[in-house]
């Protein structure tokens, strides 16, 4: 087996910088594992790229720039360095130099490439398990990333919502004389009920539990900084949704009594009621296992970072909330790193 003092499971944003982070902190970058199926920048770089970010260009620039390992200084001319900083943009201009950090550190980490099928603690090292290979780590860091959450209604065919939210591939589905439910009423949700209708669908019901909220930059800090909507799809939600509805568009509160005659008229739905956690690949011993929402501490050497180990937030209004995006995850990383390196079986 090979032996390493740091493993970082996942390529994702998250475990990006947490590779960047430990090399700015001075481990050797030859003494760190990088454990991925694709390294193609996780669900973002796959599944999301046609997404319009809640997230202003300048927080983007500030995560590529605060992390000297990524030497973002020397990376090609993005298009995200000709956006507009204080504006929002697709995901993929922030995937293309992600990609482009991924590639440079390739050739100094160890990359593995496959899935880590168990993790266990033996002699003070995490053994990482690949299916044909074993890797001994001193700390592993899991940034796996999460999958969205459904619901039970199988008399409903699913659009995938990484297929809702690209709106180039909903365009070239035929929906014509289908009506599609969709759930919930996020940011995600916002950008699925447009794409579905600049498709042919004959009706689209939104059924969801709560009124919209948006976020507010305000002079004590920002109201509803994780959960309520911003960019182009709280503009849109202001005009569509808490205005005047599209044509074809029709809203119900899932508590309408007439609900179950309203869900049968579907023939198709899309979940967009947000994400859990992938289940972590950790032995037997351990069937559950919670996680410090404000360190990232999962056990002795064992840590977490991203969507699916986000750190608990309290806004200026005492909303609790859960920080997600880029920017938040490279800030939470700098306030425990050194906490981590301790932290050792």
């Amino acid at each position: 087996m090979s032996s390493f003092e740091w493993t970082v499971v996942g390529a994702g944003p998250a475990g990006l910088a947490a590779v960047g982070k430990l090399i700015d902190r001075g481990v050797k970058p030859g003494t760190i594992a990088w454990v991925d199926p694709e390294f193609k920048i996780g669900d973002l770089g796959q599944k999301w790229y046609r997404v319009s970010s809640n997230t202003q260009v300048k927080l983007f620039t500030q995560f590529l720039e605060d992390c000297d390992a990524f030497r973002f200084e020397l990376a090609p001319d993005f298009k995200i360095r000709h956006h507009d900083p204080e504006a929002n943009c697709l995901l993929n201009d922030i995937a293309e130099p992600l990609r482009w950090i991924t590639q440079q550190f390739s050739d100094t980490v160890q990359p593995f490439k496959g899935k880590v099928s168990s993790l266990f603690l033996k002699n003070q090292c995490w053994e990482v398990d690949l299916g044909e290979e074993r890797l001994l780590s001193r700390n592993v860091v899991m940034a796996i990333g999460s999958e969205p959450r459904g619901l039970n209604y199988p008399h409903l065919k699913e659009i995938p919502i990484e297929l809702a939210l690209n709106d180039e591939k909903m365009q070239e589905r035929s929906l014509k004389d289908e009506t599609v439910a969709v759930f919930g009423s996020s940011h995600s949700s916002m950008i699925a009920l447009q794409n579905l209708l600049k498709t042919d669908a004959k009706r689209i019901l939104n059924f969801y539990l709560h009124p919209l909220k948006y976020s507010l930059y305000l002079d004590q800090g920002m109201l509803y900084p994780n959960t309520g909507l911003r960019g182009a799809a709280a503009v849109w939600a202001r005009e569509a949704i808490d205005g005047t509805w599209p044509d074809r568009l029709e809203r119900y509160h899932c508590a309408d009594p007439s609900f179950d005659k309203l869900l049968a008229s579907c023939e198709k739905v899309v979940y967009t009621i947000g994400f859990q956690a992938r289940t972590p690949p950790l032995a037997p011993r351990f069937p559950e296992l919670n996680y410090n929402d404000c360190k990232g501490i999962i056990a002795p050497g064992l840590f977490g970072l991203g969507i699916a180990y986000p750190q608990k937030v309290v806004d200026p209004f005492g909303n609790v909330e859960h920080n997600v995006g880029l920017w938040k995850f490279m800030n939470y990383l700098n306030s425990i790193v050194d906490l981590w390196m301790k932290y050792t079986p």
